[in-house]
């Protein structure tokens, strides 16, 4: 709750990007449900008072919120209560400038494993980030070695079906 009373007023200050983040309890490949009920607790709260801050003052029109992790979990238990890693498959949200509200995009298989519609990489998901930012992201390179590089390497498209 600190870390997103302290995001809504840098936002409010002016300071352009701001990263909160939680502790590195949700790598569950055991006691998930005591563990990810834990953190819910912890996070659910904050994070709808930081959005009602930002709506409420009028500031989420032009930020943008990322909720995301460095991947999903698998739909299947690993050990008595746990879940393995999965990255074909895993939910973000997106919320303020730019983005359309209150709505699903893309999905995955029935079981829950791998992205089956909307598929998006995360070299999309950074080309699209820049997009909402205002940036290029073809356009945004630096030079390394003699040759120019960009974050999304030579590949991400921007999925403007998200865009409000």
């Amino acid at each position: 709750g600190r870390k997103c009373l302290l995001a809504r007023r840098f936002v409010e200050a002016g300071v352009r990007f701001v990263q909160c983040s939680h502790s590195y309890k949700w790598d569950q490949h055991e006691k998930l449900r005591e563990l990810h009920a834990q953190n819910a607790r912890e996070m659910d709260k904050p994070i709808a008072g930081l959005l009602a801050d930002l709506e409420s003052r009028g500031l989420l029109q032009d930020t943008l919120v990322l909720w995301g992790s460095e991947f999903g979990r698998t739909p299947t238990v690993q050990g008595a209560d746990g879940r393995d890693h999965n990255p074909h498959g895993f939910t973000m949200w997106l919320t303020g400038a730019g983005v359309k509200r209150g709505f699903s995009y893309g999905a995955t298989d029935e079981f829950g494993y791998k992205a089956v519609e909307n598929v998006a990489t995360i070299y999309d998901l950074h080309a699209t980030l820049l997009h909402l930012l205002g940036l290029d992201h073809e356009r945004l390179t630096f030079n390394y070695g003699g040759r120019n590089f960009r974050l999304t390497d030579v590949a991400g498209r921007v999925h403007s079906g998200i865009m409000a």
